[in-house]
């Protein structure tokens, strides 16, 4: 009876650990995060995932990104982006540029931490998928990529 209750604690004990080392402190479990081909966020709530990188001049670079971790070109997908002050929010649309990126026609307001809705409908007519994620342009210390994009295991 009492090595019972002593495997019984055990189990509940280790099944505690497991689920807090998975645990990104809010009550959700993530698997191993990926950067895009850009060293971006990578979405991939989507098929094909898409990437989500801020360039050089704050313009918001989005590319699809196939199976095998490379960019392909955008098809009939319509992406749009609102960050910044939520009483004043930045609504931006994407163009075509290249052949393989959708950027943005407005750069990303001033700031280092912004909250960031991302809505990307594979198709004109269908329903949107939405990403929400805090936009942090600080370079993380544990990996090469923003904190946005990180993909180490650091806490955020």
């Amino acid at each position: 009876m009492k090595t019972t209750r002593i495997l019984a604690f055990t189990a509940a004990l280790l099944t505690s650990i497991t689920l807090q080392a998975a645990d990104d402190g809010h009550g959700h479990s993530h698997a191993k995060k990926e950067a895009g081909p850009n060293g971006g966020r990578l979405i991939t709530s989507i098929d094909p995932h898409a990437e989500f990188f801020v360039m050089p001049d704050r313009k918001v670079q989005i590319t699809f990104v196939g199976a095998d971790g490379k960019a392909i070109a955008p098809a009939d997908q319509v992406v749009a982006v609102t960050t910044g002050d939520r009483s004043a929010p930045v609504k931006m649309t994407f163009a075509k540029s290249g052949d393989i990126a959708l950027v943005s026609d407005q750069a990303v307001p001033d700031g280092n931490k912004l909250p960031v809705v991302v809505q990307i409908k594979l198709t004109p007519d269908a329903k949107a998928i939405v990403e929400k994620f805090t936009l942090d342009l600080s370079q993380c210390p544990g990996c090469v990529h923003a904190e946005y994009a990180c993909t180490c295991d650091h806490a955020h």
